[in-house]
């Protein structure tokens, strides 16, 4: 029985040959990220470009100063995993953002000196993730996690940056940076409080609604009610389970997550951190299926949440990374049909943080990030920044880099090639065609009989309606 995927790419390839265009679906914004920070480098590698005034030595086209050393970083992640072999000016850009003190900024222009105020946590994890990926670069690591491990609040926890209240967010990105460069944030602590005691202050336990138990909020707020956050409780989650970029499939789990327990007597307090990944996990999976396994926002100002490619990724790089890839592979294959615009089609082409996000979900799931719903993500990606040094392996033939559908199988990565649409195109022009020939046949054989019996010639139209049910296999879509 044909699937809504081979439906929907029949649908599409009937308006390729009706001469119609499908529209892309559209995008909410693209990844999260960064500060207003001041903004770079002191090596000629980041210089700017001509065309588009961004360093040479950056992915991306679109203006770098709330996000440069995050998609940098990503992007670095990502590449590595796949063994490609980035370009010396695209490491080194990242290594000449780094202050004198260890830390990072979103971005700084050359010549701009550090400014401490504008350096954040989130940044700094990121490369330190990215450089610890790359291997080699233990000094600048080495300062990264010094700096990350002066600025943790005195409840354990972080903040984006230095000096402001902790948020689940940051300090579930600093954990990641931490864990990635080997070092236990049992042992990163201030005054006895912890890393994992500060991500605990953020998660909602047994005293909060039982439909938010489990979750992370981004911050308390005097006289606000304590509310689960999304994006908050996907990042979380990854650092919950103690994993960081890339992720690696280790431990698997046969059971779904376990929610958080509670039989009614417990009081206030914080959820163990044996806890912390299972109820997180339980949490965000019940919102996966509550939204067509994928997570949606509301952004201010809009009527109906939109979907939150960003929230999503991390939610199965979180499943993964704590066992969960069974809970996790449909959300996966959500995004492999439905996250290309995210990636490929801001208002400046290619977003390389939401392509680098996507490349490092599609292998923590087990599907091929060269053909991730038909896109080849690695060239994207690749595309985005400077030529590296040695290029990606050969991917799979049948991907593209414009997918022609928006809707994968819900069990396979296959995606639909351009190459593929044409040939059903081609199909349902040569089936329409034998059609018409057919039907000319009988209607010549009926004429013949019509004289010979006295039959009225509206014979044939009957026998045309039986042929209206063959035909309307043309158009699935309309029928089934």
């Amino acid at each position: 029985m044909p699937t809504a995927a081979r439906l929907g790419a029949a649908a599409l390839a009937g308006a390729l040959l009706a001469g119609t265009a499908a529209a892309p679906a559209l995008a909410d914004t693209a990844t999260p990220s960064p500060s207003a920070s001041a903004p770079s480098s002191s090596s000629s590698s980041a210089s700017p470009t001509p065309a588009t005034g961004v360093p040479a030595g950056l992915y991306g086209k679109g203006d770098p100063q709330y996000d440069g050393v995050w998609r940098q970083s990503l992007a670095l992640v990502a590449l590595q995993q796949e063994k490609v072999e980035p370009a010396e000016a695209a490491v080194q850009w990242l290594l000449d953002q780094q202050c004198e003190d260890g830390g990072w900024p979103s971005y700084r222009a050359e010549g701009t000196p550090c400014t401490p105020a504008t350096e954040d946590t989130n940044a700094t994890s990121m490369a330190v993730q990215a450089l610890t990926a790359l291997g080699g670069h233990q000094q600048p690591v080495g300062r990264g996690t010094d700096w990350l491990r002066a600025h943790q609040n005195p409840d354990g926890s972080w903040a984006y940056n230095p000096g402001a209240p902790g948020d689940a967010n940051s300090t579930a990105v600093v954990l990641n940076g931490l864990l990635a460069a080997g070092l236990d944030p049992a042992q990163v602590a201030v005054g006895g409080r912890s890393g994992w005691d500060g991500l605990a202050s953020f998660q909602l336990d047994c005293t909060t609604p039982a439909d938010q138990r489990g979750a992370f909020l981004y911050q308390p707020a005097a006289g606000v009610p304590a509310a689960a956050d999304t994006i908050a409780s996907a990042q979380a989650l990854l650092a919950a389970a103690g994993g960081h970029l890339p992720v690696d499939t280790t431990d698997r789990k046969d059971a779904p997550p376990k929610a958080l327990a509670c039989d009614g007597g417990q009081g206030a307090g914080p959820v163990a951190h044996a806890d912390s990944a299972e109820a997180d996990a339980a949490w965000l999976t019940a919102r996966l299926a509550a939204d067509g396994q994928h997570l949606t926002a509301k952004t201010p100002g809009a009527d109906t949440p939109t979907p939150a490619y960003d929230s999503t990724a991390w939610t199965v790089l979180g499943l993964v990374a704590a066992g969960h890839p069974a809970e996790a592979a449909s959300a996966a294959d959500w995004l492999a049909g439905n996250a290309y615009s995210w990636a490929a089609q801001g208002p400046t082409g290619t977003n390389p943080a939401a392509t680098a996000t996507l490349v490092l979900t599609a292998r923590a799931a087990k599907l091929d990030p060269y053909n991730f719903g038909g896109a080849n993500l690695v060239q994207l990606l690749v595309d985005s920044g400077p030529k590296p040094k040695s290029g990606p392996v050969a991917g799979d033939p049948q991907a593209t880099r414009a997918p022609g559908a928006a809707i994968t199988e819900p069990d396979e990565n296959s995606g639909f090639s351009a190459g593929w649409l044409i040939g059903v195109g081609l199909l349902v022009g040569v089936g329409a065609g034998l059609l018409l020939s057919l039907n000319r046949r009988r209607q010549k054989a009926t004429s013949g009989t019509d004289s010979a019996d006295s039959t009225p010639a509206t014979g044939a139209d009957t026998g045309s309606g039986s042929d209206s049910d063959t035909g309307s296999d043309d158009q699935p879509e309309r029928t089934r």
